[in-house]
């Protein structure tokens, strides 16, 4: 009798030791589904939003000590409008286009602007570059500058001269285009491939013969009585602005793309009715001459327009120039690297 009482009790302890447990099993699942269910509070992100903003793009912006991009950021209002986007602005400044196009090809930058010169040579180095557009032309930015009392009167007194510019830039194209107008060919000069930085020195020291430069290192060095110029771009070169995208930051940020040249192209019809504001503006972040910078913005032009066929046969007459002369290793063809969004 005893045997079966005690078999009956611990029979009974564990039917409710398992339906403890059971009932215990069944408040965790039930909160657990609670807490799947439960709607995020307000004010609050969840962990996907919170990497999704703490990863918003940068889109990364070359610009040279004077361009439209520079005015443009000066202004601030890139900014704002790309801001709807999700997208934050890194703003990068390089002495020339050369090294431009390296951070360009290397994937440093995503855009920048250059002249006409240094997209030639980049395209011949196979960099992944396309052409997102250009500027109406600005032919009186650049020149070929001598001392005051150089014995070098024409371009045709060049032939055999020590001539500073900086290798592949529009400086280089307007060189080339200079000789070959006075009847000199390349080889019978005596090239000096410097910075402007270094030219300038070079210049100023007696090292060199010649300089050729933009501005508004030109405006800058043609500004004292010592300088004389020799012959401006004005029948030689275009000398557009041309800006340009890394290849896979192009293809998918057409709207990027498309916010960023409405947005210079803003800035560029303003600068065009206000030169005086243009230069109040940069003079403080140049820390050039007002006068000097009034020179500079009354004979270019700020546009980022989109891509015409005279730009890119304007483009492919520096390519063909520079293959004859050697300068770059093979023919290009221009058109098979301008920007056709939605292709």
């Amino acid at each position: 009798m005893l045997k079966r009482l005690i078999s009956f009790l611990a029979q009974l302890w564990r039917s409710h030791f398992s339906l403890a447990v059971l009932f215990l099993l069944g408040i965790g699942l039930n909160w657990a589904i609670a807490s799947c269910n439960t709607p995020t509070p307000t004010g609050s992100a969840s962990p996907a939003a919170s990497s999704a903003a703490a990863q918003a793009q940068v889109v990364r912006i070359g610009h040279q000590k004077l361009d439209p991009f520079t005015l443009v950021k000066a202004r601030g209002g890139l900014e704002k409008r790309l801001q709807p986007l999700g997208i934050s602005v890194e703003w990068k400044e390089f002495q020339a286009g050369p090294p431009m196009l390296e951070a360009l090809n290397a994937g440093s930058i995503d855009i920048g602007r250059t002249g006409d010169a240094p997209p030639v040579f980049a395209q011949a180095a196979n960099a992944p570059l396309l052409y997102i557009g250009g500027s109406a032309p600005k032919d009186r930015s650049s020149g070929i500058l001598v001392p005051a009392n150089s014995a070098i009167q024409t371009l045709a007194d060049l032939r055999g001269k020590k001539i500073a510019f900086t290798k592949g830039s529009s400086a280089n194209y307007l060189l080339a285009k200079a000789l070959k107008s006075a009847g000199i060919k390349w080889s019978e000069i005596k090239p000096a491939n410097l910075t402007p930085a270094d030219a300038r020195a070079a210049f100023q020291q007696g090292n060199v013969d010649a300089w050729v430069i933009w501005d508004p290192f030109y405006a800058a060095a043609e500004a004292p009585r010592d300088v004389r110029v020799v012959k401006d771009s004005k029948g030689l070169a275009a000398n557009r602005d041309f800006y340009l995208a890394n290849k896979s930051f192009a293809q998918p940020n057409v709207k990027i793309i498309e916010a960023i040249r409405e947005e210079t192209q803003a800035v560029a019809t303003w600068a065009d009715a206000n030169p005086a504001e243009v230069v109040k503006i940069l003079a403080p972040i140049l820390k050039i001459d007002v006068s000097i910078l009034d020179v500079v913005t009354r004979r270019r032009s700020y546009g980022f327009e989109p891509i015409q066929a005279d730009m890119v046969a304007e483009q492919q007459e520096i390519a063909d120039t520079f293959f004859e002369l050697g300068l770059i290793p093979k023919q290009l063809k221009v058109e098979e690297v301008v920007w056709k969004p939605g292709n």
